[in-house]
């Protein structure tokens, strides 16, 4: 599963695509730490509008990636949460801590 980045200023933009679950998790995390460790952004946009499916190992990996950027003293936001995906991300509470936006 590749990750799409885009870096304008110190706001990195990463659209992921396909399958997130247990099978793609680790790969995409490390896409993810690399990607974030060569740009060190202040704000990450994690793009989910091209994920067809996601199940727990999605909210592990979206959390992991949340406390990177804690980590850098950043933010993150989730862009075009699909409904399937959001309502898995929702049902662990994702949402109260990372702020879901179109």
């Amino acid at each position: 599963m590749p990750v799409d980045c885009l870096e304008v200023g110190q706001t990195l933009t990463a659209r992921v695509a396909g399958e997130v679950d247990h099978h793609a998790a680790k790969d995409l995390m490390a896409q993810l730490s690399r990607e974030i460790d060569a740009a060190l952004p202040t704000r990450l946009e994690l793009d989910l509008g091209g994920v067809s499916f996601m199940d727990s190992s999605g909210i592990a990996v979206v959390l992991r990636t949340w406390k990177r950027m804690k980590e850098l003293e950043g933010s993150m936001t989730l862009r075009m949460v699909p409904p399937q995906a959001a309502k898995v991300l929702k049902a662990a509470g994702v949402d109260k801590l990372i702020p879901f936006i179109e």
